[in-house]
């Protein structure tokens, strides 16, 4: 069978690279001329893990090609996956403009019967919308069906995520789509849950909202740990032995970010409104994360008061390891707070220095180890617990910076061993811990 994949950002690339490595033709689509001549050269335009190797390996196999020219590609397609951003509109719905932008392309083009999926995270409903839109635009003579197929990678380990998935969800509303998926998905050997469009649709909220909702909650219990002198990450830990619960998205920080978990939330807080309802743990969970983003921030500003003049070094910009992606990671709001301030920063971050140079190219210096960012600082932040940043000795932050003191929203360290440094260390649900020595402390207070 023929596959075509429509977009080629985090959910377009990733599907149709892990289709052609089990063996399926596909062609990925995309209007970004550049885009697709780097993608023929094996080179991935977005950073995830092992993602070059597929591109390289399949098309010059000859399982994987990428096109801008959607027309021909189209034409006699037997599937089209649908992968194009659904970015968030001012009000927090989703925008389904791209989607309905390649239905009509599809429509235009199709010549023969054809499965439309649709990949892309859309509200309840879109499905049935997307179907209707295409039997009144297809030419005639054509049968054209939809189906939902979320996916539920995460980046920094979307390639393993796809291939070696826990389920692979498909919402149908007949037996023909459903054998058509089922044969697609045959190869990669994963447990297979079929349903009806609408429950597809909202098993991918359920689940993206579900985890976030962890995230806020545990950092709701980390902030009352501070308060009550208990640990939270002993808390995690004895919680994560009940397997009703288990040992995933326990970790304590300064909030989620990224593509998904924000998006999602807050389009099902507005689709439910939409409905005339409110699911108010929705809503407790953005507010949670919104407030969570700037404690250490606020937390530097109950230590000095002012940050006018201090030199801030700030570790990890991208919303977690193993991606290159800012997409509401809590750095960009720290860094724009702390700079308002009239702070002077330097950043570093092994991968997502350059996409942060778009948004602050010029106001604050990049650099490219973290011991030329902590270099006489007066302060530390750690936004993003990256391997590179986790590894870095106590005794790094002592020796370089006029101050070492750190604030870590993402607990990268553990207290025992912070206790035996001489820094001040502030963290999320733990203690705080002031050994600074006496030389320290004096220049500290002096600057303040």
């Amino acid at each position: 069978m023929k596959i075509v994949v429509a977009g080629t950002g985090y959910v377009g690339l990733v599907t149709g690279a892990c289709l052609s490595e089990v063996g399926h033709n596909v062609t990925c689509v995309d209007v970004d001329e550049k885009k697709v001549e780097i993608m023929k050269k094996g080179i991935s335009p977005i950073y995830e893990p092992g993602l070059d190797e597929l591109l390289e390996r399949n098309y010059k196999e000859g399982r994987l090609d990428f096109t801008t020219d959607y027309k021909n590609a189209y034409k006699n397609a037997d599937i089209v996956f649908i992968g194009v951003g659904t970015p968030e509109r001012a009000d927090g719905s989703a925008n389904l403009d791209y989607v309905f932008t390649v239905c009509g392309q599809i429509a235009e083009n199709l010549e023969n019967d054809c499965l439309v999926v649709v990949k892309s995270t859309v509200p309840i409903g879109t499905n049935d919308k997307v179907e209707a839109y295409l039997k009144e635009n297809v030419k005639d003579g054509i049968h054209i069906e939809v189906a939902s197929n979320p996916e539920f990678l995460a980046q920094g380990t979307a390639v393993v995520d796809t291939l070696k998935a826990s389920r692979i969800v498909i919402g149908v509303e007949s037996e023909r789509a459903e054998n058509t998926l089922r044969e697609v998905y045959e190869r990669f050997n994963q447990p297979i849950v079929a349903t009806n469009r609408r429950s597809a649709e909202m098993i991918k909220y359920a689940s993206n909202d579900f985890l976030a909702l962890k995230i806020s909650f545990m950092n709701e219990i980390a902030n009352f740990c501070e308060m009550v002198g208990a640990d939270i990450e002993d808390v995690a830990k004895g919680m994560s032995y009940d397997p009703r619960i288990g040992d995933k998205f326990l970790k304590a920080g300064i909030g989620y970010g990224g593509s998904c978990f924000p998006k999602d939330t807050k389009a099902l807080h507005w689709l439910a409104n939409d409905n005339g309802y409110e699911i108010k743990t929705i809503k407790a969970t953005i507010e949670v994360n919104q407030n969570q983003k700037l404690k250490m921030f606020r937390e530097a500003k109950k230590r000095f008061g002012d940050l006018k003049g201090k030199k801030v070094a700030v570790l990890g910009l991208t919303f977690k390891p193993g991606t290159d992606d800012l997409r509401e990671a809590p750095s960009i709001v720290n860094v724009r707070r702390i700079l308002d301030e009239g702070a002077e920063i330097v950043a570093y971050d092994p991968v997502g220095i350059e996409n942060f140079k778009k948004l602050y190219p010029t106001e604050i210096q990049y650099v490219n180890n973290p011991g030329e960012a902590l270099k006489d600082a007066d302060m530390a932040f750690l936004f993003t617990e990256w391997k590179e940043i986790k590894g870095i000795e106590l005794s790094v932050y002592e020796t370089l910076m006029k101050t070492p003191i750190i604030f870590d929203g993402r607990n990268c360290y553990e207290i025992k061993d912070v206790e035996k440094s001489n820094v001040e260390y502030h963290s999320v649900g733990r203690k705080a811990v002031d050994n600074l020595d006496e030389a320290k402390v004096e220049a500290a207070t002096t600057l303040i």
